[in-house]
């Protein structure tokens, strides 16, 4: 009887331990299933929805809610009849043709039409009706043969020893031995770099002209153009950039099909490191195979105050250097987060989310009001509205961190702002510096759209041009240039000059106040 009761206790601990066993399994497949629908949500959110993170206004709003909504001032509404005046804006069309050159095209009767059909007497010319057309002139290719005499004395010819020989100047070709010229080295590079045109797509648009140059030899002058001419600008460029003291750094994926030791679905990455708002703008790529931090750390030798960045840890670090965080991440994981709630979501999970999205709504509302602030009165206003609502998100965020399930979208994004909190907030430190990195994203869109059309680089070596030619358009671009006309400048002048003079060079830098005024994009009309 003992022996049977002993057996039976063993089983109920037996089937105790199994169930508590199957309770924590269930519990850990409850989570993962959560996950991946969180994860399912999110997806069909980045294929179908919108990709705008602006809040609802709407939504929940922890700060001045009551204060914002009432108004014991405020009468009753009653019926009112609102007038609306429209005031006509006239000369837009004028003003949008003004920098264009004209060409005037007279329309006149002959002397023979110009008899009046009642009477018979001469007609005078009494008024003009004028209808203005943009005309498109097509790109045109044509040979132009550089053509150099040669002087010789007749004289001497004849009665010295010794014949002086005069040859005429002529301007050092851009590419030598090459059919390129700087237009048509500049056209290459603006055409896939600027305009998205893949050199075979090129190859087929110069046939229709006429011109049958394959692509590999368009690949040619681009990679001579950007490592023998525009590589001396862009060193020039990257000194520049580390004599500041903010700078912005991100970095994308990138493949190269024929790297030595590495497969052809190998991952690469071009890096970008550029200027902040108070400096002149300045856009530099970077090639390189991985994703390394020594990376950022060899580009930015040299450099001494604060880097913007989203969070990567490839940037910790960095000798002299303080990391700015980016508010515009931390928001956009709170914005995933709401994102990635169903619709039977209870509401204590959904207020929740809406809460730290609201502090980090509260932060951008600020600094909007911040925007044509002075740097010191921005450092001062931050630490008297900001600091007190980062304090604030700093003890929500402690609070909720026990509550939530570490691996959910919301845990995800409490662990990401409480592990970067640190440089979230060293935005306070200076009034200069910016709460996001949007600038180095919005540098870095240009690559990865031009990425979708030509998708890959065949080499390493056309990779690291790619990244000098990216620099130089974008940097021309921010600084108000035409890439074009730009480049086409660079590659007549630089072959005629001393390169190793730093002074003439920097007369050729994409903010140099030398640079001619064809350069320069005409002013947009308001």
């Amino acid at each position: 009887m003992e022996k049977t009761a002993h057996t039976s206790n063993e089983s109920i601990e037996y089937f105790k331990a199994q169930n508590e066993k199957l309770e924590m399994e269930n519990e850990a497949l409850e989570a993962k299933l959560k996950w991946y629908e969180e994860q399912f949500r999110l997806s069909q959110q980045r294929r179908f929805g919108s990709s705008s993170e602006k809040t609802d206004s709407n939504q929940l709003s922890l700060f001045n809610e009551a204060e914002e909504t009432a108004d014991p001032t405020t009468q009753e509404p009653t019926v009112e009849t609102i007038t609306y005046q429209r005031k006509k804006q006239c000369g837009q069309r004028e003003q949008k043709l003004e920098n264009l050159p004209t060409e005037t095209m007279e329309y006149r009767l002959t002397d023979e039409e110009q008899v009046c059909s009642c009477c018979g007497e001469e007609l005078h010319d009494m008024s003009t009706e004028v209808r203005k057309e943009l005309k498109v002139i097509p790109a045109q290719v044509k040979v132009v043969e550089h053509v150099r005499h040669v002087y010789s004395c007749r004289h001497c010819e004849r009665h010295e020893l010794e014949t002086p020989i005069v040859t005429a100047k002529m301007p050092e070709p851009v590419f030598p031995g090459s059919l390129a010229s700087p237009s048509a080295m500049a056209y290459t590079m603006t055409q896939k770099y600027v305009e998205g045109m893949p050199l075979y797509r090129q190859e087929k648009h110069l046939e229709r002209f006429g011109v049958f140059i394959p692509r590999q030899t368009l690949a040619n002058w681009m990679m001579y153009g950007a490592n023998t001419w525009l590589e001396l600008i862009y060193n020039e460029m990257h000194a520049q950039l580390l004599e500041l003291d903010i700078a912005h750094a991100d970095e994308t994926t990138l493949q190269v099909l024929s790297e030595p030791e590495r497969s052809a679905t190998s991952k690469s990455y071009m890096w970008l490191y550029r200027s902040g708002q108070a400096d002149v703008p300045i856009v530099l790529y970077d090639y390189q195979q991985t994703r390394a931090g020594k990376h950022p750390r060899r580009f930015l030798e040299g450099f001494q105050g604060y880097l913007h960045v989203d969070g990567y840890p490839a940037y910790n670090g960095l000798p002299d250097v303080a990391l700015v965080g980016c508010w515009a991440h931390a928001r956009r994981k709170f914005t995933e987060a709401l994102q990635a709630l169903p619709d039977s979501a209870s509401s204590t999970t959904g207020a929740k989310t809406k809460e730290g999205l609201a502090f980090c709504n509260k932060v951008f509302d600020i600094e909007r009001e911040l925007k044509d602030a002075s740097p010191q009165e921005r450092y001062e206003k931050r630490l008297e509205r900001s600091q007190p609502v980062l304090e604030a998100f700093l003890a929500w965020l402690q609070e909720q961190t026990p509550r939530v399930l570490p691996k959910s979208a919301l845990g995800q994004a409490i662990k990401y702002c409480r592990k970067q909190w640190e440089q979230l907030e060293a935005f306070l430190e200076d009034g200069r510096l910016e709460i996001d990195n949007n600038r180095a994203e919005r540098s870095i869109k240009p690559f990865v759209l031009g990425r979708k059309n030509w998708l890959f680089s065949n080499t390493a070596k056309g990779a690291k041009s790619s990244a000098i030619i990216y620099s130089l358009v974008e940097t021309a671009k921010e600084n108000g240039l035409n890439p074009f006309n730009y480049l086409n400048y660079l590659f007549e002048e630089l072959p005629n000059m001393d390169t190793t003079d730093k002074e003439q060079l920097a007369q050729f830098l994409p903010w140099s106040a030398t640079l001619p005024q064809e350069c320069h994009v005409p002013n947009k009309s308001k």
